[in-house]
Order: structure tokens, then C-alpha cells, then sequence
């Protein structure tokens, strides 16, 4: 049975080889048989612009260039970790770019496709950090700084992140239930699939008076999380072991 693979939160980097190999599998063993992969942000730890060129970035580069080469579809939306993706990214890899948030036509089903981090409206530090993350001013200068200053300030910017999240309560760090039943309703859908929390779990809701789910898709940092939807509309969240 035709099904589509949804991924989310690897956050990649050299210093976690395991992940990337995790990836790698999954990416020729198991990816071609799927009608599409649709990645939702966070697939890299950091990108601090599409000008950085090494030997990790270019693998990845490769790897997807590889299954879009032969007319494979790979979607791919933006996180807040690698926010700063580009068109050549997308032109090298072949991906193609999908806005957050956007509504696809799944199996004839409309589907709310979002990073996630725009339902965490009590998480006021992100959303603070979100409203300079998409303005464009912002990037253009970001991107115009040499490339050790970028880095610099990805780590220190990375480290106050890291401090901030172990304090913030768990509340505070996952959705607001009315922000998932606004952004549903005003796209006039009854399945939402994000990102961003690492909380994997299919969530039950109803939306005037109809039955609605919302996925949430898991990081990797201990094994690898993909949702597998499948052509009848049966989903399911499966792991892969690293």
C-alpha cells in the first residue's frame, strides 16, 4: 500500500554521527519505497547560512540530491534551528520548499503541515526570538556578518537556549491548545502533523463537533521518529534504532 513518511527535529550535527547515520539508512533503505518525505524543521542543529561549505553539510547535500535526482519529492519547511535555509540549499538538494505553515492534499485529505513553534504561544522568550527569526532585515544582516562572527554567536545563542529550556516549565514549552484549535479552524482542517516540542504522540481533539487529531512528530536524539501515513489514512508513529 502507497504511504508518505514524515520527519522532523534530527537536528543534525557532526558531533552526532549516530543520528546522521540513522538518517542515511532510513533515507536509502527505506525512503524509496514512500511516495514522498516531507521534512518540518529542525533537520539541522544549526545553520548559520547557505555560504558555509564543509565536508558534514555537503554529505547531507548529497545524500538528498541523490533521491531527488531520480524524481523522488522531498519536502522541506523550515525550523527555528535552521531558519536561515536558503534557495541554493534547495537548489542543491533538489528539495522543494514548503511555507509554515501549509495545507497539503494527502491521499485527498487536507493536511495542516507546521514546524510547531508558532502553537507554543506561552513559550513569550521563543516567540520573542520567532518574530526576529522571520523578519527578513534581520536575516539579511545576520548573513551579511563574516562567517566566524555567525558561528560565534550560533554558539552563544545555542548555550542560552539550552540553559533556558531546562528551567522552563513543561507547560510553558508545548502547544496552547487554543492556538492548535485556531490555526485548525481557520485552515478548515481535522489533521494537524508539527514538530518542535519532541513530544511524539497522536492527540484526539474535536473541532466543532467533529472528530480531529494532531500529530506530533519526535526528535531523534535517542532514535529515530517517522510518521507513516498510509494511502487508507491509517497512521502510525514508528522508531528506528540508531
Amino acid at each position: 500500500m502507497s504511504h508518505t513518511f514524515f520527519i522532523s527535529d534530527l537536528h543534525l550535527e557532526p558531533n552526532r554521527p549516530d543520528i546522521t547515520q540513522c538518517f542515511f539508512n532510513f533515507l536509502h533503505h527505506q525512503v524509496p519505497q514512500a511516495e514522498a518525505l516531507y521534512i518540518l524543521g529542525d533537520f539541522f542543529e544549526v545553520w548559520i547560512g547557505d555560504d558555509e561549505d564543509t565536508p558534514f553539510q555537503r554529505s547531507i547535500i548529497a545524500a538528498l540530491k541523490q533521491l531527488t535526482d531520480r524524481g523522488f519529492p522531498i519536502y522541506f519547511m523550515r525550523g527555528n534551528r535552521d531558519f536561515l535555509i536558503g534557495e541554493a540549499f534547495i537548489h542543491a538538494t533538489g528539495c522543494r520548499f514548503l511555507a509554515d505553515p501549509t495545507v497539503i492534499d494527502l491521499y485527498g485529505k487536507p493536511v495542516l503541515l507546521t514546524h510547531g513553534d508558532v502553537l507554543c504561544t506561552a513559550d513569550l522568550k521563543h516567540q520573542r526570538f520567532r518574530k526576529y527569526a522571520q523578519n527578513p532585515r534581520y536575516n539579511r544582516f545576520f548573513l551579511a556578518l563574516p562567517l566566524w562572527l555567525r558561528r560565534a554567536i550560533a554558539r552563544l545563542v545555542r548555550n542560552i537556549s539550552q540553559k533556558s529550556n531546562r528551567t522552563a516549565a513543561y507547560a510553558i514549552m508545548d502547544v496552547t491548545p487554543s492556538a492548535v484549535t485556531q490555526q485548525m479552524q481557520d485552515h478548515q482542517v481535522k489533521l494537524l502533523i508539527h514538530g518542535h516540542t519532541h513530544r511524539p504522540a497522536v492527540h484526539s481533539l474535536v473541532l466543532k463537533g467533529e472528530p480531529a487529531n494532531r500529530v506530533v512528530l519526535g526528535d531523534w536524539h535517542t532514535a529515530g521518529s517517522v510518521l507513516v501515513y498510509e494511502q487508507n489514512g491509517q497512521f502510525a508513529i514508528t522508531t528506528l534504532l540508531l
